[in-house]
């Protein structure tokens, strides 16, 4: 996990250096300043997750400061110290914005609660904050099924879910790249903290730039005040950026950056501000032919193709479109209120007989509308309109064909896709070779190769 960055300002050595020994030793990474300049200075490069500060400086003080630090970061918590407390004054830096109000001289290990307690709260602001900006989604099994591609995909995001690496989601549109990205958030170390995501395939190079970093007050015509980036608003969590192969090349620079040094710049800063993420970047383009086309930098794609996980096509894992089919009739029936939803037979051998261009996402509007425009709970044949600009699925609408007869067309269909292949039809089946073959035998398909 992620270690709490403290900012101490105090102009007396001896107290600095005691704080600051005491709370490196508790784990803390501590910056120092002697004064309101510096601290100020210092607030905006290292980017602190709370700041603790004497009230009395050599330029001002801490009531001073409080309103210039607000400024870069609202919702930043400051503990004041002072060796000169009064009710008073107490009660005029808590309605300033002051979190805590400690007098002189300190017990350390107190001190140590008084921050836990802050960082706790304001680690509970950002991610209201967080919850406010987004919908709220529930997190929903992307491992769905039991085909071969689908258990390998479940047993490899297990095994990088506590990684401190960018991770790259590689699958056609529609697949399920985001579902994937919230689940291992949820299961992963960062799962009390924000989950941002954003789409760089949705906004022009300067509202991408402006959405991801955010902006000062000024920096372009209609920025009349300062906006906080999703970047600032994941800090310490997850952020997936979907689509990324479509981030205009020019912006990629700024990201890799972003990445490598945990720094960036919002729209019209001069000073860096820190930073802390987990990065997902899901596409479902070719990034290594964008590379060679010079329409992605190459350093940036090393930087993120570290850790990729494969989501397999709905085409690939039609064992599994019965219990999808289900799964999404289920959730639907919650949010509309009519429980039973479900699909007959005839139904189900057509769902598992189309190609899904689309995926997941086709799946789930296919259903929808069956479900809005039915007068009936159970979904049949007559219930299921699939887009006409793809294939027609499986049978004539006179035949019905039994499930032998549909994972023999399924299997001859494939084949005939993998031009007689068998190793790359079994691996797109999810069943081993031998058991393809078996198949092959029994149902007498031949193999015809162009």
């Amino acid at each position: 996990m992620p270690r709490n960055k403290v900012l101490v300002v105090e102009d007396d050595p001896a107290i600095r250096f005691g704080i600051k020994e005491y709370l490196e030793s508790q784990g803390y990474i501590v910056r120092e300043a002697e004064g309101c300049i510096e601290a100020e200075v210092a607030f905006r490069s290292s980017r602190p997750d709370v700041v603790i500060s004497d009230y009395r400086l050599p330029d001002g003080n801490a009531l001073e400061l409080l309103p210039r630090l607000r400024n870069i970061d609202a919702d930043i918590p400051v503990v004041l110290l002072t060796g000169h407390g009064t009710v008073d004054l107490a009660v005029q830096a808590i309605k300033e914005g002051a979190d805590h109000f400690l007098t002189k001289p300190l017990a350390l290990p107190a001190l140590q609660v008084v921050l836990e307690r802050t960082l706790e709260n304001h680690r509970a602001r950002q991610r209201q904050k967080a919850d406010e900006i987004r919908q709220t989604r529930e997190v929903i099994n992307p491992f769905v099924g039991t085909s071969a591609a689908i258990q390998l995909l479940e047993r490899q995001a297990g095994k990088v879910l506590g990684a401190e690496r960018p991770i790259w989601l590689r699958g056609e549109t529609g697949a399920g790249k985001g579902v994937l990205a919230r689940w291992m958030h949820h299961h992963g170390p960062r799962a009390d903290e924000a989950f941002i995501d954003l789409n760089c395939a949705s906004l022009p190079r300067e509202l991408l730039e402006s959405e991801l970093f955010g902006h000062e007050r000024g920096a372009f015509t209609g920025a009349v005040a300062s906006k906080m980036g999703i970047l600032e608003l994941a800090n310490r969590g997850t952020l997936l950026l979907d689509e990324i192969g479509d981030m205009e090349i020019g912006l990629q620079p700024k990201l890799l950056t972003a990445l490598e040094e945990q720094r960036f710049r919002r729209v019209g800063e001069a000073r860096d501000r820190q930073v802390d993420v987990q990065l997902i970047a899901a596409t479902h383009q070719d990034l290594n032919r964008l590379v060679a086309e010079n329409k992605f930098r190459s350093d940036l794609y090393y930087r993120i193709s570290t850790i990729p996980l494969d989501i397999p096509a709905l085409r690939d894992r039609v064992v599994d479109i019965p219990v999808l089919a289900r799964q999404l009739l289920s959730r639907l029936a919650k949010e509309i209120g009519r429980p039973g939803l479900d699909v007959d037979g005839r139904a189900e051998s057509l769902l598992m007989a189309y190609p899904w261009p689309g995926n997941i996402r086709e799946l789930r509007n296919v259903l929808e509308r069956a479900v809005l425009l039915s007068d009936h709970d159970v979904l049949g044949p007559k219930d299921l309109e699939f887009d006409r600009a793809a294939p027609a699925p499986g049978p004539p609408a006179d035949r019905e064909l039994t499930l032998e007869e549909l994972e023999r067309q399924h299997i001859s269909r494939v084949l005939h896709e993998e031009n007689g292949r068998v190793e790359p039809a079994a691996k797109r089946l999810g069943v081993p070779r031998s058991s393809l073959y078996n198949k092959i035998k029994r149902f007498q398909i031949v193999i015809e190769k162009s």
